[in-house]
């Protein structure tokens, strides 16, 4: 006890230390300062002053595990060894991560300008894969859409195509496409593609060969009070057989401006029987119609999401002539116009108008080119369960679309695979107003509730786009015949 009394008797109050503590942690921190201000930073990480122009040395492309490099570099707007107004060159970089996108290779794309002199960057794209292989099971209505399957076909579950479909979108990593579907079920059918979009070192040419082949056995015959007519006989036998194949040329001189042109061959059967019903069907005797047919067509495409634009232009311009060079069974020429403009307002909102026009030059057509309001494209919001057949048409679209959300799923820590962990997610609110007219020169009295007459029609909806560009549109729309009613559609509008 007494040692240990001794040892702590000889300890100093901690009271009398304290002044002299403080001196010494104020004059450290002195020090410290004064030593911080003068040591050399030229390590010290630095934000560099913005440049006024900048020179690209070298261009380095990461994530691209299966496509080839000159694909991704066949969409960039700037070369190296060039000088570019600063902020020229980061408009030219945003617009080329849209280009890259819209190649529907990558889920991600970015492209970052890295500084490493004072007039000198570096350019670093990042991709993240697709998954380019995608097997199928095709589960799908046979009809127009979903609210005439609904709705006037009573919800049929016999009006149902199934089957396989193998999609290859990235063949070779050279972004060719290999599409193959085998079908049954309301229409028995098999469609066969393969595209090559550059056939040349200056990936300007591309070709591209395409076969289908369907039969049915229910078909629509006409139309009637502007609602489609359908037959079977009782033996219920196959109606109508078409067979189809096209070999189509592409060229592409600048980024936004494609040019096609299609040269194939068309033999579309039917049952004798249906010509009893309808011997309108074709515009001749016999069950056959055959024809060559040619296609020019123009598109300016300056989209920033082919699948759901929110900014940006499409313009396409299409010319077809049925009956080339052989034209006993059908003579006629048909063109088609699309011009489609997207409005950024803000973040959150933007505007949409498109216009849709379609023309045949004669009188009336083969049962089989109808066209009219109600085929896809060509729709009026309200009037999905109706079809307004004729030989001219125009349909002008609007929607004032608001952002409600916009996430994207992080799922790794389940699912290790790059194609699949990122789920983006968005979802819009619009406000659509769309109108047009069809003209039937033909004036068929069924059909004159409807045609030859100004349509509207107008409602709220929910856009829903989800992974890989899927899209998904709740609306319910009223038209100018007052009936509104609740439509379910798998694609944007346009």
């Amino acid at each position: 006890m007494h040692g240990l009394n001794q040892k702590y008797s000889n300890r100093i109050p901690l009271d009398s230390i304290l002044p002299h503590l403080r001196l010494i942690l104020v004059g450290f921190l002195i020090l410290n300062t004064f030593l911080l201000q003068a040591q050399d930073t030229s390590y010290q990480p630095v934000n560099p002053p913005t440049p006024e122009r900048v020179k690209v040395n070298n261009i380095y492309i990461i994530g691209n595990e299966k496509t080839q490099k000159n694909i991704i570099l066949r969409e960039l707007d700037f070369i190296t060894d060039y000088y570019y107004d600063w902020e020229t060159f980061m408009g030219i970089i945003k617009a080329d991560e849209q280009k890259i996108y819209n190649l529907r290779l990558f889920n991600e794309v970015s492209i970052t300008p890295l500084v490493t002199g004072p007039e000198e960057v570096e350019i670093l794209i990042s991709v993240k894969e697709r998954w380019y292989v995608l097997p199928a099971v095709i589960f799908q209505l046979a009809d127009r859409n979903f609210a005439e399957w609904w709705t006037n076909q009573g919800r049929d579950w016999s009006r149902v195509n199934y089957g396989l479909r193998i999609n290859h979108s990235n063949v070779g990593g050279r972004n060719e496409k290999f599409r193959f579907s085998g079908q049954l079920g309301f229409t028995k059918g098999l469609d066969i593609l393969y595209s090559k979009p550059y056939i040349d070192k200056n990936q300007k040419h591309g070709l591209s060969f395409q076969l289908t082949y369907a039969d049915q056995k229910t078909i629509p015959i006409k139309s009637e009070f502007n609602r489609q007519v359908f037959y079977t006989n009782e033996r219920e036998e196959v109606l109508r057989k078409n067979f189809a194949t096209a070999i189509r040329y592409t060229y592409r001189r600048t980024f936004y401006n494609f040019h096609q042109i299609s040269f194939g061959y068309n033999r579309t059967w039917i049952n004798p029987e249906v010509l009893e019903v309808n011997p309108n069907y074709f515009q001749h005797e016999g069950n056959n119609l055959r024809y060559l047919f040619f296609q020019y067509s123009f598109r300016h495409d300056k989209r920033d999401n082919v699948a759901y634009a929110t900014d940006g232009e499409l313009l396409q311009i299409t010319g077809t002539r049925y009956g080339l060079f052989f034209n006993d069974e059908i003579n006629e020429v048909e063109l088609n116009l699309i011009a489609n403009k997207y409005f950024p307002i803000s973040d959150r909102f933007h505007f949409a108008a498109g216009l849709t026009g379609v023309w045949f030059l004669s009188p009336q057509q083969p049962y089989a080119l109808v066209r009219g309001i109600g085929y896809q494209p060509n729709f009026i919001r309200g009037y999905e369960l109706n079809v307004i057949e004729g030989q001219q048409l125009y349909v002008q679209k609007n929607s004032l679309r608001m952002k409600l959300l916009d996430v994207t799923l992080d799922i790794s820590r389940y699912l290790e695979s790059d194609q699949f962990n990122q789920l983006p997610f968005k979802i819009y609110l619009s406000g659509n107003f769309d109108h047009g007219s069809v003209t039937d020169r033909n004036k068929i009295p069924e059909n004159a509730r409807l045609s030859n007459k100004y349509l509207f029609g107008y409602g709220p909806g929910i856009d829903i786009i989800g992974f890989y560009d899927v899209v998904l549109r709740f609306e319910y729309s009223m038209n100018n015949q007052g009936e509104g009613n609740f439509f379910f559609n798998f694609r944007a509008p346009f």
